[in-house]
């Protein structure tokens, strides 16, 4: 299977909202409510994509958008000297296919070249295939809990000599 990654572009955002919508519904299952592609979901991620912080890139194949991921600075806590993984999403038909783990490490080195010496990524608590893969990838649990806490937050140390995800 060849997956290319990509920059976002503004024409990929419904392409990109799909991708999130599946993902979510079938990876949160009962611990969220379900989501749909709507317009105004469209917009919002139209407008982040294209004015903010933010960074997006997606993963094709055979011309179709199967994953993505985006980072910037941190938004919880608010600081600008460390990154966050804001989305990372892949098609839940191509799970298992080292989709997101391409995905991470576009993010890792994007977060890395951006100057951030660490990063944080906040997930659902009981989102156990999540934590697993982000443990995978070399994230570990900090004890930072949000939304009473239904959400969790990872780190990951930029600086981390030799870190390579090439064997996941």
């Amino acid at each position: 299977m060849t997956i290319v990654i990509r920059a976002a572009r503004a024409n990929d955002v419904p392409q990109m909202v799909q991708v999130y919508v599946d993902s979510w519904n079938v990876g949160f299952g009962e611990l969220m409510p379900h989501i749909v592609v709507d317009e105004a979901r469209i917009n919002r991620w139209t407008t982040e994509l294209m004015g903010g912080p933010a960074r997006w890139w997606v993963a094709e194949h055979d011309g179709s958008i199967v994953g993505l991921v985006g980072i910037g600075p941190s938004r919880d806590p608010v600081d600008p000297e460390l990154g966050e993984l804001d989305t990372l999403a892949v098609d839940p038909d191509h799970w298992r296919k080292s989709i997101g783990t391409a995905l991470m490490q576009t993010a890792h080195d994007a977060l890395v070249d951006a100057g951030f010496a660490e990063a944080i990524l906040w997930t659902l608590a009981g989102y156990d295939r999540g934590q697993s893969f982000y443990k995978s990838m070399g994230w570990t649990r900090d004890g930072g809990t949000r939304d009473d806490g239904h959400q969790v937050s990872f780190r990951l140390s930029l600086t981390s000599p030799g870190h390579s995800w090439e064997s996941t």
